[in-house]
Parts: structure tokens; C-alpha cells; sequence
């Protein structure tokens, strides 16, 4: 086992730990307040299942680079490495749907009753469940009954290949043919591609929305009209830190994963590196949300002292 083997299996295995930690602390902390009031607030059902994805990312990306930096790569075959990178675009696909159904669905909230969306801003919150499961429904149904048209699915896991191709321990694809290109295309990419579109649609709009309400409420010193809208700027700036945190990781992750996929030889540094970046936003996210929640709390004692 070579010393950037050890160095890279160290680095991997820290931030695995550190992020299953903090979405198991997270999950938890959600499923305490479903078992106290019996419900989840929108936002809190959808980061529940944002929290769920970035711990499949985790295990699916995060625990086996680390078993193969660390020279386990015995524990692979052809199936575990199908399976890991089926959860991997479960995972990826859940991330970037729920961050978007959180900022779309933040945006109708916060948007004025005398605006075109009044009727849907009081529906929005019991259409929140069934988008949820569609998402669930559409990465699982189609990751697994069109594996053969994904291009991930089609990777195999070979020692052989590890050692030849810079000893990475990633799974390499092999040539696609033209029709299972368009049909990933299709099934996958455009789906994250609408999914950022809209995003950056809902962020414009919430800050336009804040922009305005903040011109509007400059004049009222009514202290229960200044809590409120204090509470909702809070809210709705958290979620655009929030997205714009996903955004960049997923970015930079989207990049590196498409020039490993386009060089045929990938060297070790920029495959490690691409899984790296990958695992960030699953890794920080709970932690981020955490702060969030911490001054949320801080703010209320402050305001009832």
C-alpha cells in the first residue's frame, strides 16, 4: 500500500465518517419532531429526504473509494459495483431534486397573496408529499429497470483495469453506443439539467420577492409584523445559501465527473479528486444545517428576553 493510497484512503474514510455522522445527528433530530407534533413543516419533510440522498451519496461514493484506497479491492465485483453506483445516481438525482423542490416550493410561500400564484401558494404545502415520492419513484424506476442504458451501469469493476488505468479504484466505462447515450441524456441529464434551471429561476425570484418586501415593511415598527417578516427573510435566505452551496459543489462535481468520463486514462489525482468533490455537499450539508438551526434557536430566546 503506497504512501498517496494510505493518504487518499485516510482523507476518504475521515469524510465519510464525518458526513454519516452529521446526517444520522440531522435525521434524527427531524424524526424527533415528527414523533413530538406528528408532522413535518414542508421544508422539513424535504430535507428529511435531502439528508436521506446525501447519505446514500456517502455510502455509494464515500465508503467504497475508501476500501479501495485502502487496498480492499477484493470486496468488488461486478454486482457490488452495479449496486454501488445504482444508489450513487439514486442518491445524485434525490440531492439535486429536493434542494430544487425546497427553493420552488420556498418561493411560492413567500410569495405575495395579490400575486398570480395565490391560489397555489395555499395548495403548495399538500403537493409537497406526492413530488417527493415522484422523485423517489423516477430515479429508482429508471436506474434500475434501464441499467443497461445508463452509462454508469455498464461499468465494471476490475482490478486488472485499477492497476492499468493509474490504480484509482473507480469503476471505468466501457464504449456506449450513440442510442444509450441520448437515452442517459434524456433519462438523467435533462432532468438535473430542468432541476438547476429552475432552481436558479426560484433563487432570482426569492431575492426579488425579499427585495421587495424589505422596501414595503421599511416604514411598520409593529412588532409582531417586524418578527414575522424577520422570520421569513431568515428562511428564505438560509435556502438560498443553501442552494447556491449545491449549486457550486455540484458544478465543480459535474465537470470533473465529465472529463474522467471523456479521458480514457484518468489519472489517480483527478478521479480522486472528482469523488472528492462529489461527497462535499453530502458531508458539509448537515453540519450547515445544523448552524442554521443553532441560530434560528438564538434568535428566539433573544427575541422572548
Amino acid at each position: 500500500l503506497s504512501f498517496r493510497h494510505l493518504t487518499v484512503g485516510i482523507i476518504f474514510l475521515s469524510q465519510s465518517t464525518v458526513g454519516i455522522v452529521g446526517n444520522f445527528f440531522l435525521l434524527y433530530h427531524y424524526m424527533s419532531i415528527y414523533h413530538t407534533e406528528r408532522r413535518l413543516r414542508f421544508t422539513h419533510l424535504i430535507l428529511t429526504h435531502l439528508t436521506v440522498a446525501n447519505s446514500l451519496t456517502i455510502l455509494s461514493e464515500g465508503v467504497p473509494q475508501t476500501l479501495a484506497a485502502l487496498g480492499l479491492k477484493s470486496f468488488f465485483t461486478i454486482f457490488t459495483c452495479k449496486l454501488f453506483l445504482y444508489l450513487q445516481r439514486v442518491g445524485r438525482g434525490m440531492s439535486i431534486s429536493s434542494t430544487c423542490l425546497l427553493s420552488v416550493f420556498q418561493t411560492i410561500t413567500i410569495s405575495p397573496m395579490n400575486s398570480c400564484w395565490k391560489e397555489l401558494k395555499v395548495k403548495a404545502p399538500k403537493y409537497v408529499g406526492i413530488s417527493i415520492f415522484l422523485c423517489w419513484n423516477h430515479y429508482t424506476f429508471i436506474n434500475l429497470v434501464f441499467p443497461m442504458y445508463v452509462l454508469y451501469m455498464s461499468s465494471q469493476w476490475s482490478t486488472k483495469n485499477i492497476t492499468q488505468e493509474g490504480d484509482s479504484g473507480f469503476c471505468f466505462t466501457i464504449h456506449q453506443e450513440t442510442i444509450r447515450a441520448l437515452l442517459y441524456a434524456v433519462l438523467i441529464v435533462c432532468p438535473e439539467v430542468l432541476f438547476s434551471v429552475l432552481m436558479i429561476w426560484a433563487s432570482s425570484t426569492m431575492v426579488f420577492i425579499l427585495h421587495r418586501h424589505k422596501q414595503r415593511v421599511q416604514h411598520i415598527h409593529r412588532t409582531s409584523v417586524s418578527l414575522r417578516s424577520s422570520a421569513e427573510s431568515r428562511a428564505t435566505k438560509n435556502i438560498l445559501i443553501l442552494m447556491s452551496t449545491f449549486m457550486s459543489f455540484h458544478s465543480l462535481s459535474s465537470i470533473f465527473n465529465i472529463s474522467v468520463a471523456f479521458i480514457d486514462n484518468p489519472s489517480f489525482w483527478l478521479v480522486n479528486i472528482a469523488v472528492l468533490i462529489s461527497v462535499c455537499f453530502p458531508t458539509v450539508c448537515p453540519f450547515f444545517l445544523m448552524i442554521l438551526l443553532l441560530k434560528s434557536f438564538i434568535f428566539l430566546l433573544f427575541k422572548i428576553s
